[in-house]
């Protein structure tokens, strides 16, 4: 089973996946990292992404879950997801859809714009977040998590929703 942290940019993803991974004793997936470098340098000035440009991430973020489900393997991983068509793609590559769950990190423009201006050297610029709350579609099949709280009060919120909904993680 995969976990895919899903949210606008700044919400949090990969400071509660890394700590949700450590914790369930999964590896960790930045789905930044799986970006080519033209969709990298395009969004460092300042020029938002379009499907045709994300069409290409997430094929290798689909790869991704279709490799590691074919080893048995389980993993967590920081993806945008931000329209329902981009989480299709990710469920259809895990051919069941129970294998895929997904935590919808939930905050406000204010709050997310706050820590987006607080933080040096991302490549997604703040001036890019109205964007994507425009172009974000919350999600009806996810737990939602507000990120007012602690990450560590997410991570709890997150294991209690995975065991209470039958996948019960070991833990490292």
């Amino acid at each position: 089973m995969f976990v895919i942290l899903m949210g606008v940019s700044g919400s949090g993803k990969t400071t509660v996946g890394q700590a949700l991974a450590q914790e369930l004793g999964w590896p960790f997936f930045d789905g930044d990292d799986y970006h080519p470098q033209a969709n990298v340098a395009k969004m460092a000035a300042g020029i938002p992404l379009d499907d045709q440009d994300r069409a290409g991430w997430l094929a290798a973020l689909a790869a991704l879950l279709r490799n590691g489900l074919e080893r048995n393997q389980q993993g967590v991983i920081a993806c945008s997801a931000l329209k329902e068509s981009y989480r299709q793609t990710l469920r259809t590559a895990a051919g069941e859809p129970d294998q895929v769950r997904f935590v919808y990190l939930k905050g406000d423009y204010a709050t997310i714009l706050a820590r987006m201006q607080s933080r040096a050297g991302h490549f997604m610029k703040a001036a890019m977040l109205q964007g994507q709350f425009e172009t974000l579609e919350e999600p009806g099949d996810a737990i939602t998590v507000a990120i007012t709280q602690p990450p560590q009060d997410i991570v709890h919120t997150i294991r209690q929703w995975l065991e209470h909904s039958g996948h019960t993680p070991g833990a490292a």
